[in-house]
């Protein structure tokens, strides 16, 4: 009996190292794997759908066709994005500096700006400009290193999600069932993070989509050049935390007072204030909790918390837990009946 108990003792003590161990070697994938999983639970539909209809059960098969038509959706509307602002890019360029009228423009951009400034102040955008550039040289071999950094996690984040969707409901039903908990309890939490993730990652295309459509309505109202592609750039800046389309609205602000549109300038700005700036208070909140029983004002807490936290994979880590939560809350409501 004693042998016994020191067996358990020594095995748990092992289990304990050997799981410390290995959430340390993860770790740097962390991101990766959280990413991953969020987008199985998402494609699973499809997946599920192919797999019965079209390769008869074969699961490899399946998840390949998967991720390919999840990368046909996701690289197609990059590329004519990317092509559209190229074309745009060259002709900004050949309308401002090939015929000579950059240094026209920034003198214009200096008295507009100057001109509302004390006096004895001066701003130079010539200078501010040189060291922009200056500053992106020195830094030029760090940001192709996170160019590339993020190209291999994108890589990894593939071949996972590949496994993941094949051998997904394997490692489910492994995992419910080293859990002590009753198999109605371990589906119920499952079936909350699923349906968190599923609001989250919808939620941010629904806002995305929103946004850019009100970038757009903005910047042809108040006489932004080429208001449908600067549109769809700031659709796709939604999803950069913190910043969203004011990467996008801010210049165009700038542009519209440097060339003296100075009233349209201001309108842009109201309207991204009121509008395109306070969507993610409203609607990603109302997205995420509905049909749910958390209240927005925490799901809005728990994205804000989780972006301070853990950065952009926050906006996905913060529901979940917060979901997870009201799962364990509710189950131990029901176990104490």
């Amino acid at each position: 009996m004693q042998t016994t108990q020191t067996e358990r003792h020594f095995i748990f003590t092992l289990l304990i190292i050997v799981l410390i161990l290995t959430v340390a070697i993860l770790f740097p994938f962390l991101t990766v794997i959280i990413l991953s999983a969020a987008f199985a639970v998402v494609l699973s539909p499809l997946y599920k759908w192919i797999k019965k209809y079209i390769t008869r059960g074969i699961s490899w098969l399946a998840s390949l066709l998967t991720i390919l038509i999840f990368l046909i959706g996701l690289c197609v509307p990059l590329f004519f994005v990317g092509k559209a602002v190229f074309i745009q890019s060259e002709e900004a360029y050949y309308s401002i500096v090939a015929d000579g009228s950059a240094d026209k423009f920034i003198n214009s951009l200096d008295s507009s700006i100057n001109n509302l400034l004390p006096e004895g102040i001066y701003f130079d955008t010539g200078t501010k400009v040189m060291n922009f550039v200056g500053s992106l040289s020195d830094n030029i071999a760090s940001i192709f290193s996170s160019t590339f950094n993020s190209i291999i996690m994108f890589t990894i984040m593939i071949f996972a999600l590949f496994y993941i969707l094949k051998d997904g409901e394997v490692w489910k039903k492994g995992v419910i069932s080293i859990l002590p908990l009753s198999n109605e309890n371990s589906h119920k939490i499952l079936a909350s993070l699923s349906g968190s993730i599923n609001r989250v990652l919808k939620g941010s295309f629904v806002i995305a989509i929103a946004q850019g459509l009100l970038a757009w309505i903005g910047f042809t109202i108040f006489g932004v050049p080429n208001a449908a592609i600067w549109a769809v750039i700031a659709g796709i800046a939604s999803f950069i935390p913190t910043f969203g389309t004011s990467i996008v609205s801010i210049p165009a602000m700038i542009y519209l007072f440097a060339t003296g549109m100075q009233i349209q300038a201001l309108g842009l700005l109201l309207w991204s204030l009121l509008l395109i700036g306070t969507i993610d208070n409203i609607l990603a909140p109302y997205i995420i909790s509905k049909n749910t029983e958390i209240p927005s004002l925490f799901i809005l807490f728990s994205i804000l918390g989780g972006i301070s936290l853990m950065g952009p994979v926050g906006i996905l880590i913060g529901p979940l837990v917060i979901g997870l939560l009201y799962s364990l809350v509710s189950i131990y409501k029901t176990e104490l009946k």
